[in-house]
């Protein structure tokens, strides 16, 4: 199993689960709603450590939504810098969806990861890595929302990373 399955995965009423049991709900989500897989990531520092959570969101007409996450500390050295850390934000939601799609033949065409990032017309601290950031995320083959349509990591993985 890939890193992330050593990830302590949480619901987002927060019972523990398995990457596996995610697995099993994204596969019952598909069969039963046939709906697209949202995924993001969040990050927040603090003057020691920079916690990372990256979240897998389910919507579905009759169920709702539902949502798993995991959430990682890192030393704040490390992403200090904002590129870096909006970066390694991207770079765990591709490594997410990735995992999915090549383990469970999942069609890239059911994620669509949402970046917590600005348009580049937005003239804000992450407006100008958008255009590359979008192009990172389409060379795997995903689409991708930016703010403010990117509500997997504006919203849910913001929630859990403060």
């Amino acid at each position: 199993m890939s890193l992330l399955g050593n990830k302590s995965w949480s619901t987002g009423t927060g019972n523990s689960l398995s990457l596996v049991e995610i697995i099993n709900n994204i596969s019952e989500h598909l069969k039963n709603h046939n709906k697209k897989i949202f995924i993001g990531s969040d990050s927040h520092m603090t003057k020691k450590k920079v916690c990372f959570v990256t979240t897998v969101c389910l919507l579905s007409e009759r169920r709702g939504g539902r949502y798993f996450f995991y959430k990682e500390n890192e030393a704040y050295n490390r992403f200090s810098a904002l590129p870096t850390r909006i970066t390694e934000e991207v770079r765990r939601s591709i490594e997410l969806a990735e995992y999915i799609t090549q383990n469970y033949n999942v069609p890239a065409s059911l994620i669509e990861l949402h970046l917590d990032v600005s348009p580049l017309s937005a003239k804000n601290g992450t407006s100008k890595l958008s255009e590359m950031l979008k192009g990172y995320v389409q060379g795997y083959g995903f689409t991708c929302k930016l703010k403010p349509d990117a509500w997997a990591s504006q919203t849910v993985a913001d929630r859990h990373s403060k």
